[in-house]
């Protein structure tokens, strides 16, 4: 197969073939690694992938903005079922991408965003740190101003892609107010500390940033001061959200492909286990979350492409729901399979893994919990 034109003008149902034969083979790997391997990463900039969901990136109507959307989505959805670590990959690239082709200057965006679209240059976004996690206005890494740009000390935790990277979005504290800067992987003064054996994902490649004295000039500066939290974070925090709640669609799915297979095949007490009602109980609750989930996300990239007024909520209400849904379908798909679905090295047992990993990631369940109910409050004229 031409990896390089494998995708290149392909309708959207394509997504899952190519994934499934360029991505899929290497899941295993990728998890023993701690590392997506070289070879799907030049396959997927070949793919044109590190380029979806971006003006100018690849779509199947680049006229269409709601066929663009949807087609990030399914391709996001295929990743999942593949691997949800190449699928965090491109999320946090796409973050990342989707703060800075927003809201960068002319100057930024001609010198970064052509290298983005080829994948040339991955980008994550850094915002958490040891004590601070979903209140970015909290940051403690500091961005002390100077002649001609700004030094920068702190640490940076948890940062997907951060070893990996080459390009940050970067949120520290200024006088104006958290503050969003692009800082290149080779900064003098950075350390980039990888991070080993997660609990699941383990190919996100995460590592935790330590910056000593940091030198930023100002170009470096991204948006506005004060900007970062209210404005640059939020952008990338959205594309986030949905990219996620689409891997976690596809994730599901997979595990409730091989539960269907198995309740279809194995027999106990003379009986294939499909037959018993209570393993009918388990596959008609995933089919019916799967579905709904996925509905979710096709709204929210509808809402998100639209430009409607509650995009940003719509794309939180799908991670809510599809985070939780994820980590309900693999425990469901686990008890179909027994103790072959907690074995070591069975597909089942990683999908458990990740799937622990997506109600943590892009704000707690809790946290998007809180942030509903206000958006919602919001929405309410008091009588």
């Amino acid at each position: 197969m031409n990896i390089a034109t494998a995708h290149s003008g392909a309708a959207t149902a394509n997504w899952d073939a190519w994934v499934q034969e360029v991505v899929a083979p290497y899941g295993r790997q990728i998890d023993q690694d701690s590392r997506v391997p070289g070879e799907v990463i030049s396959a997927l900039k070949d793919a044109g992938a590190f380029a979806s969901g971006f003006p100018g990136g690849f779509a199947a109507d680049p006229s269409d903005p709601l066929a663009a959307a949807l087609d990030h989505g399914l391709m996001h959805q295929a990743l999942g079922a593949a691997s949800a670590s190449v699928q965090g990959v491109l999320n946090v690239h796409h973050m990342g991408g989707s703060a800075l082709a927003k809201w960068s200057s002319k100057a930024q965006r001609s010198h970064w965003m052509p290298k983005l679209l080829s994948g040339e240059v991955c980008c994550a976004i850094a915002m958490t740190e040891p004590e601070v996690g979903s209140d970015i206005s909290a940051v403690e890494t500091w961005a002390t101003p100077e002649a001609g740009g700004y030094r920068l000390t702190g640490q940076k935790a948890w940062i997907t892609c951060g070893d990996f990277a080459d390009l940050f979005v970067l949120i520290a504290r200024a006088e104006a107010g958290p503050t969003a800067f692009l800082l290149p992987k080779g900064t003098k003064g950075l350390r980039v500390e990888p991070i080993k054996d997660m609990l699941g994902c383990r190919g996100y490649m995460m590592a935790n940033l330590h910056l000593k004295e940091v030198f930023l000039p100002e170009t470096h500066l991204l948006g506005r001061p004060g900007f970062g939290a209210s404005h640059v974070a939020v952008t990338g925090l959205e594309a986030g959200r949905l990219n996620l709640a689409w891997g976690c669609v596809g994730l599901a799915d997979a595990a409730f492909t091989l539960a269907l297979r198995r309740a279809k095949t194995r027999k106990q007490f003379g009986t294939m286990i499909g037959e018993f009602q209570l393993v009918q109980q388990l596959l008609a609750r995933m089919a019916t979350d799967i579905h709904a989930a996925r509905l979710l996300c096709q709204s929210a990239s509808s809402a998100r492409a639209t430009r409607q007024m509650d995009a940003a909520k719509q794309a939180t209400m799908a991670k809510y729901f599809a985070s939780q849904m994820v980590g309900r379908a693999t425990r469901d798909a686990q008890q179909i399979f027994g103790a072959e679905g907690i074995g070591p090295n069975t597909p089942m047992a990683l999908y458990h893994r990740d799937s622990r990993i997506m109600e943590v990631i892009e704000g707690t369940t809790q946290v998007l919990e809180s942030m509903i109910a206000r958006l919602a409050l919001s929405e309410v004229q008091s009588s």
